[in-house]
């Protein structure tokens, strides 16, 4: 097991990091995706978290994405059922996100002291503010 894998074993990843991981398949995803498949992290999520994702993957860009690599998005939402650990949704953290989207990413980070993934310029702005609260933000799991 990688240090990350030891020092955080729970994960909240936002929306472009799951799409990352199994549409795109970015070379930066595979770790991640291993420990994630492998039951070496723990990836939480909310129901808002799921909508998200479900609308997104209705954009026609990604909808077109999706059908190129012969997936629906029935098959990737089963893959974030299979892996994601609902949570309830969590309360507001101390830190406001510029982008209200993103606020519940932070939100549920903070909540568990999780690692946050995410590569929103608002979210990584938030860095320094976030690690005062036991949250850390990382572009790429490693």
């Amino acid at each position: 097991m990688s240090d990350a894998q030891t020092a955080w074993p729970v994960v909240v990843l936002d929306t472009n990091i799951v799409l990352d991981l199994w549409l795109y398949e970015d070379p930066a995803t595979p770790l991640l995706r291993a420990a994630i498949e492998n039951k070496q992290v723990h990836w939480l999520a909310t129901s808002e978290m799921r909508e998200e994702l479900r609308r997104v993957l209705h954009y026609p860009h990604i909808a077109a994405r999706l059908q190129w690599g012969q997936q629906s998005a029935d098959i990737f939402m089963a893959k974030f059922d299979t892996h994601a650990q609902m949570k309830n949704i969590a309360t507001r953290a101390p830190y406001v996100c510029k982008d209200a989207d993103d606020q519940k990413f932070i939100d549920l980070a903070v909540a568990h002291s999780a690692l946050l993934l995410s590569k929103d310029k608002q979210v990584l702005r938030m860095t320094n503010r976030l690690a005062k609260l036991g949250v850390i933000v990382k572009k790429v799991f490693v």
